[in-house]
């Protein structure tokens, strides 16, 4: 899709955009500390995990239901909130998502308040008019990048080996992407206890390179 319209999105997902993701590694450095990560294979399955049964699913069908006539965003918000499973992650997703609205408003001229992440990109998008499957694949894009960034950088990973990990993860999101656009707030869900138990542990760590 070649648009003004998906051009802007690609401008806000990309790495280039101030939010601060590079700071945030999901829980990512926790299992990499313990051990439960340490090659490409092992990546690939948290990452896989994470994306179709943890809070990248998650995050998807909140943006779909942001992203629908009618939206009650602050509803939705505080339905995002309490799915939080960790001070972390709830501080994650609400620092990245205010940072994402105040240069998307500095930018547009806009005035978009700060919502978590996934909520933040809804309202910003809205207006843009791209399909729903589009603008959900393009955030989880840039989630599952972020975090084979962080993973190249922290463990014994090679740039080759971390974007064949991410090249064979992408061929999957159009396919993620369409469900989470058609799914309704009964389909949330979280069954990555042990990403989610990582995250938890990561805010007791005196040491940390990543917020999260």
């Amino acid at each position: 899709m070649l648009s003004p319209e998906a051009l802007t999105l690609q401008h806000w997902l990309s790495p280039a955009f101030p939010t601060g993701a590079f700071a945030y590694s999901h829980g990512l450095e926790q299992v990499i500390a313990r051990g439960d990560i340490a090659d490409s294979a092992g990546l690939e399955v948290w990452l896989s995990e994470v994306l179709r049964y943890g809070s990248g699913w998650q995050d998807a069908i909140l943006l779909s239901l942001g992203l629908r006539d009618g939206a009650d965003l602050d509803v939705l918000e505080a339905l995002t909130k309490a799915l939080q499973p960790s001070a972390e992650r709830l501080q994650e997703t609400q620092e990245q998502g205010a940072a994402f609205a105040r240069v998307v408003g500095q930018t547009t001229g806009r005035r978009l308040p700060s919502r978590c992440l996934p909520l933040a990109l809804a309202e910003a998008a809205a207006p843009l008019g791209l399909p729903r499957a589009f603008v959900v694949a393009a955030y989880l894009q840039a989630f599952l990048t972020n975090l084979v960034t962080i993973a190249i950088r922290h463990m014994p990973l090679g740039q080759g080996e971390g974007h064949a990990v991410l090249a064979r993860l992408l061929m999957g999101l159009p396919e993620l992407a369409k469900a989470a656009a058609a799914a309704q707030s009964e389909d949330l869900g979280n069954s990555c206890l042990g990403a989610d138990m990582a995250a938890m542990e990561h805010e007791t760590k005196e040491v940390r390179l990543f917020r999260t």
